[in-house]
């Protein structure tokens, strides 16, 4: 089995976009005619990133209805977390869970944000193969509805858990499987762990890299964020 080197998370209720969420999981919704984890799997295919995990909960059968097992040349394998436990394990646990379907080192994206030109790019990841750091997260201008930001940039390319000037995370990463040591390897036991203090503790430790991205980003957390999106060509 061939390791793969992507995970996009997929398993969120979404409370906060219903009642569109009550039928539809939420990266399934369109912006501007195609569903929101469609543009990261193509830009992950065009990266050649050709295999890759989804996560799934919250009306996961209709993401494997939709996609199958591959779709624009792009493999796919899933981690069905509501099947296994009745109900999604938070970011961390849900990367946890499906630590043995990926490789040593992986991209983490999103399903429900919207960032089609961000490009998942092979040699930012060779790049960070071949550093010593145990995570690189891209941050993003701080959003109206996140106006304080949620971590620092170093002048030399450090995440910082503490800084005057803070970013917004973009739920966008280049993790090792080594970031997760101490959890349970495959988390057996379906345990629920954020991702957040994970960071926060390997920022202390000086162990995670970061870069600002500036190209289009929207958190697509609410029915009106979608209908923006889709007014606007």
């Amino acid at each position: 089995m061939t390791l793969a080197t992507a995970m996009i998370l997929a398993a969120g209720r979404g409370e906060r976009m219903r009642p569109l969420t009550d039928s539809c999981p939420k990266p399934l919704l369109a912006v501007r005619g195609k569903p929101l984890m469609g543009y990261h799997l193509e830009a992950l295919g065009r990266g050649g990133f050709l295999d890759v995990v989804v996560n799934t909960a919250w009306l996961g059968e209709q993401i494997e209805a939709h996609y199958g097992q591959a779709a624009g040349g792009v493999r796919i394998r899933y981690s069905h977390e509501g099947k296994d436990f009745g109900g999604a394990l938070e970011t961390a646990g849900g990367i946890v869970r499906a630590l043995p379907l990926l490789d040593e080192a992986f991209w983490i994206v999103a399903g429900d944000v919207y960032m089609p030109a961000f490009e998942f790019s092979a040699a930012a990841f060779e790049r960070f193969v071949a550093g010593g750091k145990q995570a690189h997260i891209y941050l993003v201008p701080n959003p109206e509805h996140n106006p304080n930001g949620d971590f620092g940039l170093s002048a030399d390319g450090l995440a910082l858990n503490q800084a005057p000037r803070r970013h917004t995370y973009s739920t966008t990463g280049i993790f090792r499987q080594s970031f997760f040591d101490g959890q349970p390897h495959g988390n057996p036991q379906g345990l629920k762990l954020k991702l957040a203090p994970l960071l926060r503790t390997a920022m202390d430790r000086g162990q995670v890299s970061a870069e600002l991205y500036t190209g289009p980003w929207t958190d697509v957390g609410t029915p009106e964020r979608l209908t923006l999106l889709n007014g606007s060509a």
